[in-house]
């Protein structure tokens, strides 16, 4: 698994929790995984150890992660339902920065739907 941050308006602890979870629900990391230490991440991410413990701390109340004293932090498959709840989140937060942009681009509310509907009939067929 590869994290990347990237300068935006996204806080860098959130961005890693998202890669991390998505590697997770994707079935990249499995069930039992280990994960980098919290210091070495925030080296190879040259972030600071706090935001990669917050990132870690909320990855585990969410259900991503599970952390043992002395071994480290592991992968844990989520609750299914944490799992919806995850991914309607990033859902929504990619619609409003969609509406955003469109909003920008002068388009109306029955253009960005129509082209959501185009996006999912191509999908549907891609």
């Amino acid at each position: 698994m590869r994290i990347v941050v990237v300068n935006s308006g996204e806080p860098i602890y959130r961005q890693i929790e998202q890669q991390v979870a998505r590697a997770v629900l994707a079935g990249e990391l499995r069930d039992g995984d280990p994960l980098p230490s919290i210091r070495q991440l925030a080296r190879d991410l040259r972030v600071s150890v706090i935001t990669t413990t917050r990132a870690y701390t909320e990855l585990e109340q969410h259900g991503f992660i599970t952390t043992v004293p002395g071994k480290g932090c592991f992968a844990r498959k989520p609750d299914p339902a944490q799992a919806h709840d995850q991914l309607r989140g990033e859902v929504n937060g990619h619609l409003r920065e969609a509406v955003a942009a469109a909003r920008l681009a002068g388009m109306s509310a029955a253009d960005l739907v129509g082209m959501l509907e185009r996006v999912l009939r191509e999908d549907d067929h891609g």
